[in-house]
């Protein structure tokens, strides 16, 4: 073959290899890469045998506790899950919903992950749109069950933060939007800070036994008050 087809043809592959890499790269945005990043960090801690024992609870659970605060923005997550109610607390108040709310919101995730018993995690992709954007990802269980979550995020300098989390279709912060509604439009607001304080001293809901949660489990587990 003369150079003449070959330099086309080699052309040709440099252009598919290039447009190959850019579609990976949208496909695999900062978003995931963040939120993966953030999985790997939670997982690495899980499975530390340094960090394993009722002696090292209290030490592991800083650590994710640590890891999950950089990447969630509790701020907007508790905004969005008081819903019209947040423009009527003072500071004060929306500071004790905001640490009461990801309190609550952590101890739920955390108690999830420390279940993990080596699921596989796919990372499905993102979309973005401005400065806000959905990660999805999916979860199979061991006995082969696809569980999708996805991640609403919003972008504030260089990281993506998490303000809503949805479990098959199931979105977090709505079903607690429609709860914390209720309460407050019934009783005050210190009736829901004692609420939620209550649901935090609660012994954790025992898992099933292949860690397999679906929408009922997940409204039960840690989206209900």
């Amino acid at each position: 073959m003369n150079d003449s087809c070959k330099h086309p043809m080699r052309a040709r592959a440099l252009l598919l290899v290039v447009f190959i890499a850019r579609s990976l790269a949208s496909w695999a945005g900062e978003p995931t890469e963040q939120i993966k990043l953030t999985t790997e960090k939670i997982l690495a801690i899980v499975k530390d045998p340094g960090l394993k024992g009722l002696d090292k609870e209290a030490e592991r659970q800083k650590q994710m506790r640590k890891s999950v605060d950089e990447r969630f923005d509790w701020t907007a997550m508790s905004r969005s899950a008081i819903g019209k109610h947040w423009r009527d607390l003072s500071e004060p108040q929306r500071k004790e919903f905001t640490r009461v709310f990801s309190e609550l919101i952590e101890k739920n995730y955390m108690s999830q992950i420390e279940s993990y018993t080596g699921e596989k995690i796919l990372y499905k992709g993102d979309k973005i749109d401005g400065a806000y954007g959905v990660a999805d990802v999916v979860i199979v269980t061991l006995r082969g069950t696809d569980i999708p979550v996805s991640y609403r995020v919003l972008k504030k300098g260089s990281a993506w933060l998490v303000y809503d989390v949805s479990i098959e279709g199931v979105s977090l912060v709505n079903n607690y939007r429609s709860q914390i509604g209720s309460i407050l439009n019934s009783s005050s607001f210190d009736a829901l800070i004692v609420k939620i304080k209550a649901k935090i001293a609660a012994s954790p809901t025992e898992k099933t036994e292949d860690k397999t949660r679906t929408k009922t489990a997940s409204k039960k587990e840690g989206g209900s008050l």
